[in-house]
């Protein structure tokens, strides 16, 4: 993943430096070299769960894991919409992905919290409980990425930033 990200920004500056592009050239470049970063931290962070994941498994399961596998299948099915709003340059799709982003953050909250009250209820669940946390805090960051991408399609096809404006709703509600 590391050299398609490498190759990919090699060629957004390529094609930046060759013409004197337009608007929308401009956007589609600038955006294809944000999502090409967001890509690459997803790749690292899914390596950083495959890496948790082995350490939990070494340990007594902590809790039913009920949340974490939903956590999981909405950022898959998110970065999965967010590629499929950029192939089909929709906005739309693009904004769902960034609305559903608040529904993982919900989630994570959840299972913190339950982890920590884990914790506290018994101390040998410490490393366990603590893998399950950094596991669910990476897949909200998948999550994150995934909004992120779908942001930037937004930002490509029509112009409009709304990366602000996601978090400041977010804060306020």
């Amino acid at each position: 993943m590391n050299a398609s990200h490498i190759q990919i920004d090699k060629l957004c500056f390529e094609l930046i430096a060759s013409s004197l592009p337009n608007h929308e050239d401009v956007r589609t470049v600038i955006s294809g070299i944000k999502i090409n970063n967001d890509l690459e931290r997803i790749a690292d962070l899914a390596g950083n769960i495959s890496q948790s994941t082995v350490r939990y498994l070494q340990h007594p399961p902590v809790k039913p894991l009920i949340d974490i596998p939903r956590m999981a299948e909405l950022a898959q099915t998110m970065l999965r919409d967010s590629l499929n709003s950029y192939v089909r340059h929709s906005t739309t799709l693009g904004t769902e992905v960034v609305v559903r982003d608040a529904l993982v953050d919900d989630l994570e909250m959840n299972v913190s919290r339950e982890l920590v009250g884990a914790m506290l209820g018994k101390s040998e669940t410490i490393e366990s409980a603590l893998d399950l946390i950094l596991i669910s805090r990476h897949v909200e960051r998948i999550a994150d990425h995934a909004a992120s991408i779908a942001a930037e399609v937004i930002f490509m096809v029509s112009g409009r930033d709304i990366r602000h404006q996601r978090k400041e709703s977010s804060t306020v509600s």
